[in-house]
This record gives structure tokens, sequence and C-alpha cells, in this order.
């Protein structure tokens, strides 16, 4: 059985990136929704139908364990599909998400609990549902958590443009509120901002830590593999990737480079429709 990657679009490819740097020995298959991409600006139920056919398609792919890959698809649908979908339809299966590894990782960097201020910046669905905040009071209750929504950074980033003067401004108005109430560290609850992490860096500072999602799901998956040997038994350990997108428009290609960090050949390349 496989391991299934699932994103809204083809940010999540920078998650796969980090699993198959840290753990190449397993099989994946990779679904971004591409055609429907963003779900930041959709309602809770429509991005918890989305999620689902996600989920189905990769489970009739032979995929034992899910990550979504997605911060959106995680805030909004993760515990409405643990708690009513899987025991229903795939009690055997599991689907994990990116918010609580997330959160675990910020309790270690926090020595003897003091209070820290931490920004959250991500979609507004993400933001919206409040699940970074509701997660970090539990885990980390002398904290307090700023959040920003970033709807402008998704499409500047899938158009290439890390270093143009406008994303400058862009980042620059959409931090400051977040710098005044000096933040101690901020979370990357997107999975495309990985790839302006450095410019994020510059806008905030070296004294700010930024915590960024992909070397943190695949330790975490690591860990959670070697917690539960009887999934980790049964994944086939052939090296191999399986790539699907739901829209072949002409900018996939140079999207998956940006995120992936290399060219995929067009053959490598599946599509699919969820619908």
């Amino acid at each position: 059985m496989k391991i299934g990657v699932f994103d809204s679009g083809l940010g999540g490819l920078t998650i796969l990136k980090a699993l198959l740097k840290e753990l190449p020995q397993y099989n994946y298959v990779y679904l971004g929704d591409n055609a429907r991409v963003p779900y930041g600006n959709r309602s809770p139920e429509t991005i918890y139908e989305f999620t689902k056919q996600a989920v189905e398609f990769l489970f009739k792919k032979n995929c034992k364990i899910i990550i979504l890959a997605c911060n959106t698809a995680t805030s909004t649908s993760l515990k409405k599909i643990q708690q009513e979908y899987l025991p229903k339809h795939y009690p055997d299966r599991r689907v994990l998400g990116v918010i609580k590894p997330v959160v675990e990782e910020l309790e270690s960097q926090i020595i003897n609990n003091k209070t820290q201020k931490i920004g959250i910046i991500g979609t507004k669905a993400t933001v919206n549902s409040g699940a970074f905040v509701r997660e970090i009071d539990k885990t980390l209750p002398n904290s307090s958590v700023y959040q920003q929504a970033c709807p402008l950074l998704v499409p500047f980033i899938e158009d290439g443009l890390k270093n143009n003067k406008v994303l400058k401004l862009i980042l620059k108005e959409y931090l400051d509120g977040l710098l005044k109430e000096k933040i101690k560290a901020l979370v990357l609850a997107c999975t495309h901002y990985e790839v302006i992490e450095k410019e994020i860096q510059k806008t905030i500072g070296r004294e700010i830590k930024i915590i960024s999602e992909g070397k943190i799901i695949a330790k975490k998956l690591e860990e959670y593999l070697q917690n539960h040997q009887e999934i980790e038994k049964k994944l086939e350990k052939h090296k191999k990737v399986e790539y699907y997108v739901t829209d072949l428009n002409p900018d996939y290609e140079k999207i998956i480079k940006i995120f992936l960090g290399k060219s995929l050949r067009k053959a490598e390349i599946f599509y699919t429709t969820l619908v």
C-alpha cells in the first residue's frame, strides 16, 4: 500500500519534496486539485466535500495513509474526515493533517512554557477556522496568537514572482501588524509560503523564528510510522511516485517545478477528475 499526499493545488509538493528526502523508501501518490484551487476563499462545507472526494480518490489508489498537505483542508475538514467519514467507510485507513505536527514543533521551541507571542499567516479559510489558535491554546496556554490572512500571496508565488517588488510590498503590508505585536515565532500556515521563506525572513528579521511545514511533517510522519508498525509494515517500499492533477492548464508544469524543485516529464503526470 502507498502514502497519499493531497493539496488543493500544487503547493503541497513542498511537503512531498520533504517526504521524498527524509523517507524516500516508500511509494507515494500525490494529488493536486489545481482545477479548483484556491480552497481558501470557499465555504467550510464546500472544502469538506472537495477534501472527501480527494481522500476517496487516494484510497482507491491503494493508499493506506493520507497526509492532507493543505492547511485549509486540515483546518476545516480533518476532524470530520477522521470522526465521521473514516469509521463508516475506511476504518482501517488513516488521514493526518499538518496543524498538530506544527504546534508540537512550536511546543518544542518554547522553553519552560514561557509566554510567547506567535504569528500565523495563511489563507482566509485557515485563519477564519481558528484551528491553529485552538490547537496552540490547548498545547501552549500561556502563549498569545496573532493571525493574518494573506490571500494575495498564492497567485504571486504561482506566477514565479518571488523577487517581485510588488510581492515585497504585499509582505510588508501583511506582516507589519504582526511585527507590531512583537511576535517571537511565525508559522507559515500554507504550503505555498515555503517557496518565499527567505523573502519572509528578510521582512520580519532574523530574530523571529519561522516555522515551516515540510521538514516538520516528514519528521512527524517518520515517528508516526515507527509507533504504528501495523501500518508501516503494509507500505510498499519501491521508491515510486505517482502524480495526479485535476487540470492540465498551461502553467501546471512551471508550477510543479516551483514547488518540487525539479521538472517532471508530461508522461509522469496524470490527469484525473474528482467529480
